[in-house]
């Protein structure tokens, strides 16, 4: 007989990363542009000159002066090279902590702002609304054709009318149904988007002295995106800040 005894050994992995790391996961499947890479820059460091991804390449693989270097993905596609520069992982990190330890003395403002905003997310009463309109709208239209079908099988109509009649039921049906998955997928992004900024607020509360090295948590905590440009890099943070280092 063996037993199963929850928490009796130390997680293998930081159960916090963990739900950021799955969290991460799902941002990237959301998005409809390819990346490469699986790591947590991945699908973060956008090329300032053309937009696209910077992907991860790997230089001197098989000796000791091994390094990775992201660069944009298509910097040589197409006529036009970008000229933004590769950067190396340690650059990253590094200029990532400037860039946050910048927002410290103006941390209890942010944290403020950072809960106005997510109060205005979660506030989905508009859309709440409207879907549950919508979604009377589609009973509606049901029960609107099913009658249609069942007055068509019983009565000889005039089957041009009917077909008519039939589609523009149909048509009215599928807008309704689009409107509804726009709605809920509009919702989906902005708690999503909620739970980042409340991360972000989580992270500056509890990190209040500037940081001497690089935490993977934080990056994916406070970090929506990175722009890089020829002459620096202008860090986005989820509660929406700039900063450029």
């Amino acid at each position: 007989m063996q037993s199963y005894v929850e928490n009796s050994h130390e997680a293998i992995i930081d159960p916090l990363l963990f739900d950021r790391v799955q969290e991460e996961m799902a941002r990237r499947k959301a998005l409809g542009r390819s990346y490469s890479g699986k790591t947590i820059f991945s699908c973060r460091l956008i090329c300032g000159d053309c937009g696209h991804y910077l992907g991860s390449k790997v230089w001197n693989s098989t000796d000791k002066y091994r390094r990775v270097i992201w660069q944009c993905n298509n910097k040589f596609k197409g006529e036009c090279k970008c000229g933004t520069p590769h950067l190396t992982e340690d650059f990253i990190k590094a200029k990532f902590l400037e860039a946050y330890n910048q927002l410290l003395p103006d941390r209890e403002r942010l944290i403020e702002d950072c809960r106005v905003i997510r109060s205005e997310l979660t506030d989905c009463t508009d859309i709440d609304r409207e879907m549950q309109q919508l979604l009377e709208e589609l009973d509606v239209v049901a029960e609107l054709t099913k009658r249609c079908v069942d007055e068509n099988s019983s009565t000889a109509l005039d089957q041009g009318d009917y077909l008519a009649r039939y589609n523009g039921l149909v048509e009215r049906y599928d807008k309704a149904q689009d409107r509804v998955k726009e709605l809920e997928r509009k919702r989906t992004e902005r708690m999503a988007k909620a739970d980042a900024i409340g991360g972000f607020m989580f992270r500056l509360r509890e990190l209040d002295k500037p940081m001497g090295h690089f935490d993977e948590r934080l990056w994916l905590d406070v970090i929506d995106r990175v722009v890089v440009h020829r002459d620096g890099l202008t860090f986005k943070f989820q509660n929406g800040k700039e900063v450029r280092v």
